[in-house]
């Protein structure tokens, strides 16, 4: 079951089921973030710092209705990304961070394209030790997959912090039931908005191309998940 547990105050370290121990100087987002920069960062386990609060999801990764759904939009955004030169796709694990929407979590994948970085729209941020560990600012676009513990979060609070680091579209994807739920939200002025599909089609600006997610079933009797792209 994910929880919320609001940023650390006191002089006292969080310990989560024996395994995960959140240290006691962790009490702001800049403290939050030099964290998740270090040697010490839980390595298992869903950890967001989101606007002032301190989210973070034990619960194992459902393997049809999330993994493989994040690995065919890996697989194919990151294929065209590359093929095309168009900038980087990051899977997940990447350390994302807004210092001005209070924002560090961990996005199911994210595009930032090559004049992204040169108009400091993003950058990335060095690791302790060597390489670089986060990017920080707005990318070009965000993809959250919906776990039955990440409703709230993805739909709600993810939703509201990603137009404020300046986010261009948010990919949100709901594989839960017998057919997958595919939305593109474009940024407006206060919001993000929905695109509304032609045919199961949604037309991306960000790519310039419309992408449709099926579902089908794979030799074994299990989901198997196919996005499609068309200019």
């Amino acid at each position: 079951m994910s929880t919320t547990v609001p940023a650390v105050k006191g002089p006292l370290p969080i310990v989560l089921m024996d395994s995960v121990r959140i240290p006691a100087w962790v009490v702001d987002h800049d403290s939050y973030r030099r964290w998740a920069r270090s040697a010490e960062y839980p390595e298992h386990g869903w950890f967001s710092y989101l606007d002032g609060e301190l989210w973070v999801d034990p619960s194992m990764e459902q393997i049809f209705s999330h993994n493989l759904v994040k690995t065919e939009f890996t697989t194919v955004v990151g294929g065209l990304v590359r093929a095309e030169q168009l900038g980087y796709y990051f899977s997940d694990r990447l350390l994302l961070s807004h210092p001005g929407a209070g924002l560090t979590t961990e996005p199911d994948g994210a595009f930032a394209t090559y004049d992204a970085f040169r108009g400091d729209r993003v950058r990335l941020v060095g690791g302790a030790q060597e390489g670089y560990v986060e990017l920080e600012g707005g990318p070009d676009m965000v993809l959250e997959i919906i776990s039955p513990t990440s409703v709230r979060k993805d739909t709600q609070v993810l939703r509201r912090l990603y137009w404020q680091a300046g986010v261009t579209e948010y990919w949100l994807v709901d594989a839960r039931g017998d057919a997958p739920r595919f939305c593109v939200l474009r940024r407006g002025t206060s919001d993000f908005v929905a695109l509304r599909p032609r045919g199961g089609w949604l037309r991306s600006g960000v790519f310039g191309r419309a992408f449709r997610l099926s579902r089908q079933t794979d030799p074994l009797g299990h989901p198997r998940y196919v996005l499609e792209i068309k200019s």
